[in-house]
Protein backbone atom coordinates (compact mmCIF):
# COMPACT_ATOMS: atom_id res chain seq x y z
CA UNK A 1 0.00 0.00 0.00
CA UNK A 2 2.82 2.41 0.88
CA UNK A 3 4.55 1.69 -2.44
CA UNK A 4 1.28 2.33 -4.31
CA UNK A 5 0.81 5.69 -2.57
CA UNK A 6 4.38 6.72 -3.39
CA UNK A 7 3.86 5.80 -7.06
CA UNK A 8 0.59 7.74 -7.12
CA UNK A 9 2.36 10.79 -5.72
CA UNK A 10 5.00 10.65 -8.45
CA UNK A 11 2.13 10.35 -10.92
CA UNK A 12 1.08 13.90 -10.04
CA UNK A 13 4.08 15.13 -12.02
CA UNK A 14 2.63 13.61 -15.19
CA UNK A 15 -0.88 14.89 -14.47
CA UNK A 16 0.32 18.44 -13.87
CA UNK A 17 2.54 18.37 -16.96
CA UNK A 18 -0.45 17.44 -19.12
CA UNK A 19 -2.55 20.09 -17.39
CA UNK A 20 0.13 22.70 -18.08
CA UNK A 21 0.10 21.86 -21.80
CA UNK A 22 -3.71 22.03 -21.93
CA UNK A 23 -3.86 25.35 -20.08
CA UNK A 24 -1.15 26.80 -22.34
CA UNK A 25 -3.07 25.75 -25.48
CA UNK A 26 -6.28 27.18 -24.01
CA UNK A 27 -4.52 30.46 -23.20
CA UNK A 28 -3.13 30.67 -26.74
CA UNK A 29 -6.62 30.43 -28.18
CA UNK A 30 -8.63 32.86 -26.07
CA UNK A 31 -8.51 36.64 -26.07
CA UNK A 32 -9.70 39.56 -28.13
CA UNK A 33 -9.27 37.37 -31.21
CA UNK A 34 -10.54 33.84 -30.59
CA UNK A 35 -8.47 31.10 -32.26
CA UNK A 36 -9.87 27.52 -32.20
CA UNK A 37 -7.68 24.81 -30.69
CA UNK A 38 -7.14 23.01 -34.01
CA UNK A 39 -6.02 26.25 -35.60
CA UNK A 40 -3.69 26.99 -32.69
CA UNK A 41 -1.93 23.65 -33.20
CA UNK A 42 -1.74 24.27 -36.96
CA UNK A 43 -0.35 27.79 -36.50
CA UNK A 44 2.35 26.54 -34.15
CA UNK A 45 3.77 24.41 -36.95
CA UNK A 46 2.65 25.84 -40.31
CA UNK A 47 1.16 29.28 -39.82
CA UNK A 48 4.17 31.54 -40.25
CA UNK A 49 3.37 34.92 -41.77
CA UNK A 50 -0.35 34.99 -40.96
CA UNK A 51 -1.99 37.57 -38.63
CA UNK A 52 -3.07 34.87 -36.17
CA UNK A 53 0.49 33.54 -36.08
CA UNK A 54 1.71 37.01 -35.18
CA UNK A 55 -0.83 37.24 -32.35
CA UNK A 56 0.24 33.87 -31.00
CA UNK A 57 3.99 34.42 -31.09
CA UNK A 58 4.29 38.13 -30.29
CA UNK A 59 1.47 38.59 -27.77
CA UNK A 60 0.22 35.37 -26.18
CA UNK A 61 3.15 32.95 -26.19
CA UNK A 62 5.52 35.41 -24.42
CA UNK A 63 2.93 35.83 -21.67
CA UNK A 64 2.67 32.06 -21.27
CA UNK A 65 6.45 31.72 -21.05
CA UNK A 66 6.61 34.49 -18.46
CA UNK A 67 3.72 32.90 -16.56
CA UNK A 68 5.64 29.62 -16.53
CA UNK A 69 8.79 31.33 -15.27
CA UNK A 70 7.19 33.56 -12.64
CA UNK A 71 4.52 31.12 -11.45
CA UNK A 72 6.99 28.27 -11.17
CA UNK A 73 9.69 30.45 -9.64
CA UNK A 74 7.45 31.92 -6.93
CA UNK A 75 6.09 28.46 -6.12
CA UNK A 76 9.62 27.08 -5.75
CA UNK A 77 10.57 29.97 -3.47
CA UNK A 78 7.48 29.22 -1.39
CA UNK A 79 8.32 25.52 -1.08
CA UNK A 80 11.89 26.28 -0.04
CA UNK A 81 10.90 28.89 2.56
CA UNK A 82 8.08 26.79 4.01
CA UNK A 83 10.46 23.85 4.29
CA UNK A 84 13.19 25.98 5.84
CA UNK A 85 10.91 27.64 8.41
CA UNK A 86 8.74 24.52 8.83
CA UNK A 87 5.78 26.88 8.54
CA UNK A 88 3.14 26.52 5.77
CA UNK A 89 2.17 30.21 6.03
CA UNK A 90 5.55 31.61 5.02
CA UNK A 91 5.78 32.85 1.44
CA UNK A 92 8.39 34.71 -0.67
CA UNK A 93 6.88 38.12 0.08
CA UNK A 94 7.09 37.59 3.84
CA UNK A 95 10.80 38.47 3.85
CA UNK A 96 10.34 41.87 2.19
CA UNK A 97 11.92 41.01 -1.16
CA UNK A 98 8.89 42.07 -3.17
CA UNK A 99 8.57 45.28 -1.17
CA UNK A 100 12.18 46.13 -1.94
CA UNK A 101 11.63 45.48 -5.64
CA UNK A 102 8.52 47.67 -5.65
CA UNK A 103 10.42 50.43 -3.87
CA UNK A 104 13.20 50.26 -6.46
CA UNK A 105 10.73 50.52 -9.33
CA UNK A 106 8.85 53.39 -7.67
CA UNK A 107 12.07 55.35 -7.23
CA UNK A 108 13.04 54.65 -10.84
CA UNK A 109 9.70 55.92 -12.15
CA UNK A 110 9.80 59.06 -10.01
CA UNK A 111 13.39 60.08 -10.80
CA UNK A 112 13.00 59.24 -14.49
CA UNK A 113 15.84 56.74 -14.73
CA UNK A 114 14.40 54.85 -17.69
CA UNK A 115 16.12 56.83 -20.41
CA UNK A 116 19.54 55.19 -20.19
CA UNK A 117 18.64 51.50 -19.90
CA UNK A 118 15.42 51.43 -21.92
CA UNK A 119 13.29 48.29 -21.48
CA UNK A 120 15.72 46.85 -18.91
CA UNK A 121 15.40 49.86 -16.59
CA UNK A 122 12.40 48.84 -14.48
CA UNK A 123 13.42 45.17 -14.10
CA UNK A 124 16.95 46.16 -13.09
CA UNK A 125 15.75 48.74 -10.58
CA UNK A 126 13.28 46.22 -9.17
CA UNK A 127 15.97 43.57 -8.88
CA UNK A 128 18.36 46.04 -7.24
CA UNK A 129 15.70 47.02 -4.70
CA UNK A 130 14.94 43.38 -3.90
CA UNK A 131 18.61 42.50 -3.50
CA UNK A 132 19.16 45.55 -1.30
CA UNK A 133 16.40 44.55 1.11
CA UNK A 134 17.59 40.93 1.03
CA UNK A 135 21.08 42.02 2.07
CA UNK A 136 19.78 44.19 4.91
CA UNK A 137 17.48 41.45 6.22
CA UNK A 138 20.27 38.89 6.05
CA UNK A 139 22.84 41.07 7.83
CA UNK A 140 20.42 42.00 10.61
CA UNK A 141 19.39 38.36 11.06
CA UNK A 142 22.91 36.92 11.33
CA UNK A 143 24.67 36.61 14.65
CA UNK A 144 28.09 34.94 14.98
CA UNK A 145 27.76 33.32 11.53
CA UNK A 146 24.42 31.77 12.53
CA UNK A 147 21.19 32.62 10.72
CA UNK A 148 18.36 32.85 13.26
CA UNK A 149 15.12 31.91 11.49
CA UNK A 150 12.85 33.61 14.02
CA UNK A 151 14.84 36.84 13.72
CA UNK A 152 14.90 36.49 9.92
CA UNK A 153 11.12 36.15 9.76
CA UNK A 154 10.40 39.09 12.05
CA UNK A 155 12.90 41.39 10.35
CA UNK A 156 11.53 40.37 6.95
CA UNK A 157 7.98 41.24 8.00
CA UNK A 158 9.12 44.60 9.37
CA UNK A 159 11.05 45.26 6.15
CA UNK A 160 7.84 44.67 4.22
CA UNK A 161 6.01 47.23 6.35
CA UNK A 162 8.80 49.78 5.99
CA UNK A 163 9.07 49.44 2.21
CA UNK A 164 5.27 49.62 1.87
CA UNK A 165 5.24 52.84 3.89
CA UNK A 166 8.02 54.33 1.77
CA UNK A 167 6.14 53.41 -1.41
CA UNK A 168 2.98 55.10 -0.10
CA UNK A 169 5.06 58.17 0.76
CA UNK A 170 6.46 58.27 -2.77
CA UNK A 171 2.98 57.82 -4.25
CA UNK A 172 1.63 60.68 -2.12
CA UNK A 173 4.35 63.04 -3.32
CA UNK A 174 4.64 62.06 -6.99
CA UNK A 175 2.98 63.39 -10.13
CA UNK A 176 -0.26 61.87 -11.42
CA UNK A 177 1.32 60.33 -14.52
CA UNK A 178 4.07 58.69 -12.46
CA UNK A 179 1.50 57.53 -9.91
CA UNK A 180 -0.34 55.54 -12.59
CA UNK A 181 2.89 53.79 -13.58
CA UNK A 182 3.67 52.80 -10.00
CA UNK A 183 0.15 51.49 -9.34
CA UNK A 184 0.11 49.49 -12.59
CA UNK A 185 3.43 47.84 -11.77
CA UNK A 186 2.50 47.07 -8.15
CA UNK A 187 -0.72 45.29 -9.17
CA UNK A 188 1.26 42.84 -11.33
CA UNK A 189 1.22 42.00 -15.02
CA UNK A 190 2.70 39.47 -17.45
CA UNK A 191 2.73 42.03 -20.26
CA UNK A 192 6.47 42.19 -20.95
CA UNK A 193 7.53 43.40 -24.44
CA UNK A 194 11.17 42.30 -24.15
CA UNK A 195 11.32 38.64 -25.22
CA UNK A 196 15.04 38.43 -24.39
CA UNK A 197 14.27 39.38 -20.79
CA UNK A 198 11.55 36.71 -20.66
CA UNK A 199 14.04 34.03 -21.72
CA UNK A 200 16.47 35.23 -19.04
CA UNK A 201 13.81 34.99 -16.32
CA UNK A 202 12.75 31.55 -17.59
CA UNK A 203 16.35 30.33 -17.43
CA UNK A 204 16.72 31.68 -13.88
CA UNK A 205 13.43 30.07 -12.86
CA UNK A 206 14.44 26.66 -14.24
CA UNK A 207 17.84 27.06 -12.62
CA UNK A 208 16.09 27.70 -9.31
CA UNK A 209 14.09 24.50 -9.83
CA UNK A 210 17.27 22.46 -10.35
CA UNK A 211 18.98 24.03 -7.33
CA UNK A 212 15.95 23.34 -5.13
CA UNK A 213 15.89 19.71 -6.30
CA UNK A 214 19.57 19.42 -5.40
CA UNK A 215 18.69 20.30 -1.79
CA UNK A 216 15.47 18.24 -1.66
CA UNK A 217 16.95 15.54 0.59
CA UNK A 218 18.36 18.18 2.96
CA UNK A 219 14.94 19.87 3.11
CA UNK A 220 13.39 16.52 4.02
CA UNK A 221 15.89 16.18 6.85
CA UNK A 222 15.35 19.79 7.96
CA UNK A 223 11.61 19.17 8.21
CA UNK A 224 12.40 16.88 11.17
CA UNK A 225 14.03 19.78 13.02
CA UNK A 226 17.42 21.48 12.96
CA UNK A 227 18.96 19.21 15.59
CA UNK A 228 17.74 16.04 13.87
CA UNK A 229 19.00 17.30 10.51
CA UNK A 230 22.40 18.03 12.05
CA UNK A 231 22.65 14.48 13.39
CA UNK A 232 21.76 13.18 9.92
CA UNK A 233 24.84 14.93 8.52
CA UNK A 234 23.24 18.11 7.17
CA UNK A 235 25.26 21.31 7.51
CA UNK A 236 22.27 23.21 8.86
CA UNK A 237 23.68 26.74 9.03
CA UNK A 238 25.10 26.55 5.54
CA UNK A 239 21.85 25.06 4.25
CA UNK A 240 19.73 27.86 5.74
CA UNK A 241 21.89 30.52 4.12
CA UNK A 242 21.84 28.80 0.73
CA UNK A 243 18.07 28.34 0.82
CA UNK A 244 17.52 31.95 1.89
CA UNK A 245 19.64 33.32 -0.96
CA UNK A 246 18.12 30.89 -3.47
CA UNK A 247 14.52 31.83 -2.64
CA UNK A 248 15.35 35.53 -2.42
CA UNK A 249 17.22 35.59 -5.74
CA UNK A 250 14.48 33.75 -7.63
CA UNK A 251 11.78 35.92 -6.06
CA UNK A 252 13.68 39.12 -6.81
CA UNK A 253 14.18 38.16 -10.45
CA UNK A 254 10.53 37.18 -10.95
CA UNK A 255 9.07 40.20 -9.19
CA UNK A 256 11.39 42.60 -11.01
CA UNK A 257 9.66 41.70 -14.28
CA UNK A 258 6.08 40.83 -13.32
CA UNK A 259 5.43 43.17 -10.43
CA UNK A 260 3.89 42.00 -7.19
CA UNK A 261 1.83 38.85 -7.77
CA UNK A 262 0.68 37.44 -4.48
CA UNK A 263 -0.54 34.07 -3.23
CA UNK A 264 1.36 31.93 -5.78
CA UNK A 265 4.15 31.19 -3.32
CA UNK A 266 1.67 30.56 -0.51
CA UNK A 267 -1.34 28.73 -1.89
CA UNK A 268 0.40 26.45 -4.40
CA UNK A 269 2.98 24.81 -2.09
CA UNK A 270 0.42 24.49 0.69
CA UNK A 271 -2.18 22.71 -1.46
CA UNK A 272 0.42 20.51 -3.16
CA UNK A 273 1.70 19.48 0.25
CA UNK A 274 -1.82 18.25 1.04
CA UNK A 275 -1.98 16.33 -2.25
CA UNK A 276 1.47 14.78 -2.60
CA UNK A 277 2.82 14.87 0.95
CA UNK A 278 5.96 16.42 2.38
CA UNK A 279 8.61 14.64 0.27
CA UNK A 280 10.42 17.59 -1.31
CA UNK A 281 11.67 15.48 -4.22
CA UNK A 282 8.07 15.35 -5.44
CA UNK A 283 6.78 18.54 -3.86
CA UNK A 284 9.31 20.81 -5.58
CA UNK A 285 8.54 19.58 -9.10
CA UNK A 286 4.77 19.47 -8.65
CA UNK A 287 4.72 22.92 -7.06
CA UNK A 288 6.67 24.37 -9.98
CA UNK A 289 4.22 22.89 -12.49
CA UNK A 290 1.16 23.87 -10.44
CA UNK A 291 2.47 27.40 -9.93
CA UNK A 292 2.90 27.79 -13.68
CA UNK A 293 -0.60 26.41 -14.35
CA UNK A 294 -2.14 28.68 -11.72
CA UNK A 295 -0.51 31.89 -12.96
CA UNK A 296 -1.11 31.20 -16.67
CA UNK A 297 -4.76 30.48 -15.92
CA UNK A 298 -5.10 33.64 -13.81
CA UNK A 299 -3.48 35.73 -16.54
CA UNK A 300 -5.87 34.26 -19.11
CA UNK A 301 -8.84 35.15 -16.91
CA UNK A 302 -7.45 38.65 -16.44
CA UNK A 303 -7.45 39.10 -20.22
CA UNK A 304 -10.95 37.79 -20.95
CA UNK A 305 -13.18 38.68 -17.96
CA UNK A 306 -13.76 42.34 -18.94
CA UNK A 307 -12.73 42.79 -22.58
CA UNK A 308 -11.21 44.96 -23.91
CA UNK A 309 -9.98 45.99 -20.44
CA UNK A 310 -7.21 43.82 -19.01
CA UNK A 311 -7.38 43.31 -15.26
CA UNK A 312 -4.16 43.17 -13.20
CA UNK A 313 -3.19 39.54 -12.79
CA UNK A 314 -2.35 40.20 -9.13
CA UNK A 315 -6.04 40.91 -8.51
CA UNK A 316 -7.05 37.55 -9.98
CA UNK A 317 -4.41 35.59 -8.05
CA UNK A 318 -5.50 37.27 -4.82
CA UNK A 319 -9.21 36.60 -5.33
CA UNK A 320 -8.86 33.08 -6.69
CA UNK A 321 -5.96 32.02 -4.50
CA UNK A 322 -7.48 33.48 -1.35
CA UNK A 323 -10.81 31.78 -1.98
CA UNK A 324 -9.24 28.40 -2.65
CA UNK A 325 -6.99 28.75 0.39
CA UNK A 326 -9.91 29.53 2.71
CA UNK A 327 -11.87 26.60 1.29
CA UNK A 328 -8.92 24.25 1.81
CA UNK A 329 -8.42 25.37 5.40
CA UNK A 330 -12.10 25.05 6.32
CA UNK A 331 -12.49 21.53 4.92
CA UNK A 332 -13.05 18.89 7.56
CA UNK A 333 -9.84 17.19 8.55
CA UNK A 334 -7.52 19.77 6.97
CA UNK A 335 -5.26 21.80 9.23
CA UNK A 336 -2.10 23.84 9.05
Amino acid sequence: MAAYRQTARWGWIGYLTMLLVLVALFSLGVGGVHIPLKKVIFLLTHGRGTPDYTILFTVRLPRILLGLAVGGGLAIAGVVLQGMFRNPLVEPYTLGISGGAALGVALNIVVGGRAGLGLFSLPLSGFAGGVGVMAVVYLLSTRVAMLKLSRLLLIGVMASFITSSLIMLIMAMTRTEDLHGIIFWIMGSLQEPNIALIWVILAISLGGLLCALFYAADLNALSLGEEEAFHLGVKVERLKKVLFFLSSFVTGCCVSVSGIIGFVGLIVPHLLRLLVGGDHRILIITSYLAGAVFLILCDTLARVIMPPTELPVGVITGLLGGGVFIYALTRKGVSL
